[in-house]
């Protein structure tokens, strides 16, 4: 069941296919944190939509102990994390639409197991064959505006590129690349992976990214929780900013102070 979203005096709902969410951080739910610590960092960034690793669910705890029961209230968003074809990638999501009870699905078909980079053929093969199915499908894709492009014609809800390889904490490599992607794209540009701390989150909304998405960022660091609420803000500081409009970049300085006009002393 959804979570009713309420709309920020400041930022607007974010529409992904019919769904609509008031925030903007998306988080991840791996990592083998406790799960109350887990709760509690999800609560603190104000996240509403967690993402679930279907092959990484446990299967042997207790009742009323389980990832699932953790996340209660929650909107979830399973992925297909550790599928490397398309074949296997839409298995995993039907599995999940009957498990979980929802058609959003991150669509994931990884093409390395170093780099964790997508399969761009076999990631395009499955989202065809799931956005006929009835999925809503988010892809998790390489930051390569052509890909993008073409996962939004074949009708995705958004496109998830990523900032950096998987929990690298890297940052967003290349800005340019990016900032195509979001000019080009007429669906939500969700910026995934490689986020290491909140200065990569309030660029990746400063350059108009309609959310991010993290885990490593917020469970890996040294204070999960303060982290958590840094990221929370760090999307709210993007958003604000890029609606604001930046002042022009200039090779030479400009006077705070006008030099006209002024009445000279004598």
């Amino acid at each position: 069941m959804l979570c009713r979203a309420v709309k920020s005096t400041f930022m607007e709902l974010l529409k992904i296919g019919k769904y609509e969410f008031s925030s903007r951080l998306i988080t991840g739910t791996g990592k083998q944190v406790p799960y109350p610590l887990m709760r509690q960092c999800i609560d603190a960034a104000g996240a509403e939509l967690v993402t679930v690793a279907m092959r990484r669910i446990p299967q042997d705890e207790p009742a009323g102990m389980t990832l699932l029961d953790n996340l209660t209230g929650l909107n979830l968003l399973p992925n297909t994390a550790l599928c490397f074809t398309a074949k296997d990638a839409i298995l995993t999501a039907q599995l999940a639409r009957e498990a979980l009870q929802t058609d959003l699905i991150k669509l994931e078909v990884i093409g390395d197991q170093d780099t964790l980079y997508p399969d761009n053929e076999e990631l395009l093969i499955a989202a065809r064959e799931l956005v006929k199915d009835g999925f809503t499908v988010l892809p998790y894709c390489i930051d390569d505006p052509i890909i993008c492009r073409k996962l939004e014609d074949l009708g995705c809800a958004a496109v998830m590129p990523l900032a950096a390889p998987i929990g690298s904490g890297q940052g967003i490599r290349n800005v340019t690349n990016l900032q195509i992607i979001i000019e080009k794209a007429n669906i939500p540009v969700i910026v995934d992976a490689g986020v290491g701390t909140a200065s990569d989150a309030v660029i990746a909304m400063e350059l108009g990214a309609s959310a991010v998405l993290m885990q490593t960022a917020i469970f890996g660091a040294k204070q999960p929780v303060q982290m958590a609420q840094a990221m929370k803000l760090a999307i709210h500081s993007g958003y604000l900013a890029a609606r604001a409009g930046r002042i022009p970049k200039k090779l030479y300085a400009t006077a705070s102070s006008p030099d006209t006009g002024l009445v000279e002393a004598r």
